[in-house]
């Protein structure tokens, strides 16, 4: 199909189809994060919608493909570009404290971890998405071995994870918040104190 096609298609698209699908995915993210993958059925996600179970299955062949497209609706925060890289740094760990605190993501994660132990498709889906996320943060950190604020031949990815890693243990193991002033203590520990110049 040619990207012309698809833009045509994309017009077309049923204004009630395009409400019904969005109700549908916030349903099985509301399922999910209360019951777990394991607890998660089509029908629970029909009955939540106000829509009947054909309804679901016109648009997802099954429950992976549900969860996987509802997980993806969920937009990260706008990954910060101004400012040098410590405060970027900063700014997106910032983003992840107050993601994990209090969102739907933050309430389905525990099943989504749950369901990649025991479900090698939902263990991808998994990977993926972390992996996407991860990718901006080690990015971002080549940036400041560019710019000299990270010392050349560090290991960007276990960095990225010492970054992060507090913040996920937190919020998964002691159920404790991370604040901006955490966040920043986080950075200086793991970065060192900010240069004065």
């Amino acid at each position: 199909m040619t990207d012309t096609a698809s833009s045509e298609q994309a017009l077309d698209v049923d204004p009630r189809v395009e409400r019904s699908r969005r109700v549908i995915l916030s349903a099985a993210l509301d399922v999910l994060a209360e019951v777990g993958y394991g607890g998660l059925t089509i029908e629970a996600v029909a009955a939540r919608a106000g829509v009947g179970k054909s309804t679901v299955y016109r648009h997802w062949s099954g429950k992976l493909d549900l969860v996987d497209d509802a997980i993806c609706t969920l937009k990260s925060a706008i990954f910060p570009t101004a400012g040098s890289v410590r405060e970027r740094v900063t700014a997106f760990l910032g983003q992840v404290a107050a993601a994990m605190a209090n969102s739907t993501w933050s309430r389905c994660l525990p099943a989504i971890i749950e369901a990649a132990e025991r479900d090698p498709e939902t263990m991808n889906i998994h990977r993926r998405l972390a992996g996407e996320r991860r990718q901006l943060l080690i990015d971002l950190l080549a940036e400041g071995v560019a710019t000299g604020a990270v010392p050349a031949g560090t290991d960007l990815g276990l960095l990225a994870d010492c970054l992060v890693g507090p913040i996920i243990l937190r919020r998964l193991l002691l159920h404790e918040p991370v604040d901006d002033a955490t966040v920043r203590q986080l950075v200086d520990q793991i970065l060192g104190p900010a240069s004065s110049d």
